[in-house]
């Protein structure tokens, strides 16, 4: 994973280091922002691609939540002063392991954004915690994956598997759509 970058901050706006990290908020005013404005979060569909660079399986991680087991893809918030490249990277690496090895563009496009609203019906994606807008990809990834933190495992699948309607009611706040937009971004779904 790449360091975000540093940048120095001009004289005249130099200020003395806190006890926590630049741009940390506390819980309490995490809350807060939460509760008054949109996030950036990043959502990557890791996929395994054959020598042509066609996707032949999308992995899919199966995860512990309050209404029981449900599928996910890689996701999670950009943080303050992190480069989208690096949070895709951190995410990755956080949900994936350290030696998934996620082949990420010199110039990373995203195939769409989502927009997660606590307000179910607006948009496909909800997510009652908050509004957040998701810059969406499709990642290859060719080393060993293992589910990390919370995702107890990953299951790669055909993409018509993945696309299917048993698989996407296993998806809470429409993440199954997404999967859908994604192989039909690179041509395996339409």
């Amino acid at each position: 994973m790449t360091a975000a970058a540093e940048m120095p901050l001009p004289p005249d706006r130099w200020e003395p280091p806190t006890a926590d990290p630049a741009g940390w908020l506390d819980t309490s005013e995490f809350a807060l922002a939460r509760a008054q404005l949109p996030l950036v979060y990043v959502d990557a569909v890791p996929v395994r691609t054959d020598g042509s660079g066609d996707v032949v399986s999308v992995g899919l991680l199966l995860r512990m939540g309050p209404r029981g087991l449900t599928r996910s893809i890689v996701s999670g918030r950009v943080l303050y002063h992190e480069r989208v490249r690096d949070a895709l990277l951190r995410h990755i690496e956080k949900d994936l392991g350290p030696v998934a090895l996620p082949q990420i563009p010199a110039s990373p496009q995203p195939f769409t954004i989502a927009e997660y609203l606590p307000t179910p019906g607006i948009t496909p994606f909800c997510d009652p915690r908050h509004h957040a807008v998701s810059l969406a990809y499709v990642v290859p990834v060719t080393g060993d994956c293992q589910p990390q933190q919370d995702a107890l495992e990953i299951a790669w699948l055909s993409p018509e598997e993945a696309c299917g309607d048993a698989v996407g009611a296993e998806f809470v706040g429409g993440q199954g759509a997404l999967i859908k937009q994604a192989m039909a971004w690179v041509g395996r779904f339409s």
